[in-house]
């Protein structure tokens, strides 16, 4: 794949997001073996793929709505908890009408 071929959920992630990405794909979807790696424990390699995960949906959202994929990107990295970026979301439908 050219590099103008990079898709734009991936584009958007982090170097930190891509290196484990390809340590993930080199360990057959290992999370165990993932863990080894980075000396951490299960329960930790799991939340950070859950949060990849997150970021990979938001990014892939249909919504279009710039506002609400900037609240989302907050609270999957924890620049903002996920309550209060719940509030803001809909607040800002409120608002808006929806």
């Amino acid at each position: 794949m050219a590099i103008e071929m990079i898709p734009e959920w991936m584009a958007g992630l982090e170097e930190e997001d891509l290196a484990f990405m390809k340590k993930f794909v080199l360990a057959s979807g290992s999370l165990k073996e993932i863990a080894q790696q980075y000396g951490v424990t299960y329960p930790t390699v799991r939340l950070r793929l859950d949060k990849l995960i997150q970021k990979i949906q938001i990014s892939e959202e249909v919504s279009g709505d710039p506002y609400i994929a900037l609240v989302k990107r907050l609270a999957v990295n924890e620049k903002i908890d996920f309550d209060t970026a719940k509030l803001l979301i809909q607040g800002y439908k409120k608002v808006k009408g929806e």
